[in-house]
């Protein structure tokens, strides 16, 4: 836990789920300068006077919740990718005393506001999924919205400033501060920047094993949205096969073709697909529906969540996953190792965990420990496919 101070007081926050050996911060340079813009501070261009948070108060892309806890007597609305963030804002909400209703959450797959007074924006770090959410919000935008978004020197790039410019207004940004900047748009009601290019869709290529043939389709912020990533190409190339009716699941699914290629080649299987992003869990539903016979819906499950937090005990009999190894900007294996923990509770016995990742990230020392065994599917140079088997 660690202690934000602001104008409007002292806030302990955390990141979800909640881990005393956590030592990243629930907030962020970027952050703090905004909230000391809005509050008057002298530090940002136009300081002096507290900012006005009259009206709607919109608030883009809260990585753990810091703006909108901070903010919560303005009532703002989150609109946030991560279900991981919304959890770690319902947390601090209520540690800072404010029910959930100090605050109206909703995801980049809900309807924005048909009107945004303030937007305030942190910088995400793929550009697509800005340029979505800047789409879909601009139209709720008039000539008095304020617009103000915020990052780390390292995020805002002359592209990003373009987007702001392209579908917002004018725009300009502040002095950097402890490594930190802020951006101002002046919305232009009559600026037309366009149709929204998301989603996106390519089929993939015949070196794609079981998933050559197949459609991926991409929402914006996806993982390697505009092509199929070698990993995941490699773990398709051995996918396992014959697997009859039994349920599977793809954790970590992404736009979901490693779930929708073991549903093509078992057609009487049940799949699970899970990822704590929104767009991610929409864009798998659009690929599953882009492959698979209209009633086989009935077999498939999506889901916002948590690694397999959620499932049942002993329910699954495989697993397919692709780990990320990056949260935010910080390179770490927790989430991986959540997910194999999720995993082993959630097979049954004789349940199968396929883990394909890079060889450099040594998964085969934490499978063996939690399962007690693990195997080499397949490796190349630069990957390696690893399984692991619940024995009891």
């Amino acid at each position: 836990m660690n202690r934000l101070s602001t104008s409007w007081g002292a806030y302990d926050l955390t990141r979800f789920p909640e881990d005393p050996r956590d030592t990243l911060r629930a907030w962020s340079a970027a952050d703090a300068y905004l909230l000391r813009h809005l509050a008057g501070g002298q530090e940002a261009d136009g300081g002096g006077e507290p900012v006005a948070l009259d009206g709607t108060v919109a608030v883009v892309g809260d990585r753990w919740g810091a703006l909108t806890t901070v903010l919560a007597a303005h009532r703002p609305v989150q609109i946030t990718d991560s279900y991981l963030a919304r959890q770690a804002t319902l947390a601090n909400l209520a540690r800072a005393g404010h029910p959930a209703a100090g605050a109206r959450l909703s995801t980049t797959r809900d309807a924005p506001p048909e009107r945004v007074d303030v937007l305030l924006v942190r910088v995400p770090k793929s550009l697509a999924l800005l340029e979505d959410q800047l789409h879909r919000i601009a139209p709720a935008l008039h000539a008095g919205s304020l617009v103000v978004g915020t990052g780390m020197v390292t995020e805002i790039h002359t592209s990003t400033l373009e987007l702001f410019e392209r579908i917002v207004g004018p725009t300009r940004t502040s002095l950097a501060r402890q490594k930190a900047r802020l951006i101002f748009s002046t919305p232009d009601p009559a600026r037309r920047s366009g149709p929204a290019p998301w989603p996106r869709s390519y089929v993939l290529p015949g070196d794609s094993g079981a998933g050559a043939g197949l459609t991926a389709v991409n929402h914006a912020g996806i993982f390697c949205a505009e092509r199929l990533d070698i990993g995941t190409r490699f773990l398709l190339q051995h996918l396992p096969q014959s697997h009859g009716d039994a349920h599977i699941v793809d954790l970590g699914c992404g736009n979901g073709i490693l779930g929708t290629a073991a549903a093509v080649a078992n057609p009487d299987a049940r799949l699970t697909f899970v990822d704590e992003s929104y767009q991610a869990v929409a864009a798998a539903e659009a690929t599953f529906a882009a492959n698979t016979a209209p009633d086989s819906a009935a077999k498939a499950d999506f889901v916002a969540g948590d690694a397999l937090t959620a499932m049942p005990p002993e329910s699954v009999d495989l697993v397919l996953n692709n780990p990320p190894f990056h949260s935010h900007q910080a390179t770490t294996d927790a989430t991986a190792q959540r997910m194999f923990r999720g995993a082993r509770a959630a097979l049954r016995p004789g349940g199968e965990l396929w883990v394909v990742g890079n060889r450099h990230l040594g998964y085969h020392v934490r499978l063996k420990r939690l399962f007690g065994n693990v195997e080499v599917a397949a490796s190349n140079r630069k990957f390696v496919i690893l399984r692991a088997v619940r024995r009891s």
